[in-house]
């Protein structure tokens, strides 16, 4: 059994922005086809419109709330929503509170940094 403790996690910067506390992933764990992260941003903060040609993502919201970008279906999200974010989909996340938005990322194949493709036309 793999346990992993978020107070243990080194955070880092994903491509599209965001600080990513990976919890479990082929790099940590016996899990070899998904990855579980825990994602936040800054009050007022977005990601980059981006889109990843092989992972969908499953975002659950768990403080804050903001704005979702999927594709070009735009919506206010808040505490306690999921969203699912086909691969392929361009997608962006603004923090619109004035509290750090934690979320827990979801990917299917794990997350990679090769994966994702970075966009213009950010909506902030």
């Amino acid at each position: 059994m793999d346990v992993v403790n978020i107070d243990r996690v080194t955070p880092y910067i994903t491509k599209d922005g965001s600080e990513i506390r990976e919890l479990l992933s082929h790099r940590n764990s016996v899990i070899r086809n998904q990855s579980l992260a825990e994602a936040r941003l800054a009050p007022g903060g977005s990601t980059t419109l981006h889109h990843h040609p092989r992972t969908e993502e499953i975002y659950f919201i768990l403080t804050g709330a903001g704005r979702m970008r999927v594709g070009d279906d735009i919506r206010d999200i808040a505490a306690g929503d999921a969203i699912a974010i086909p691969s392929g989909a361009p997608h962006q996340l603004t923090n619109t509170s004035d509290v750090s938005m934690r979320l827990l990322c979801c990917c299917s194949p794990a997350y990679e940094h090769d994966d994702t493709v970075l966009m213009g036309g950010e909506e902030r």
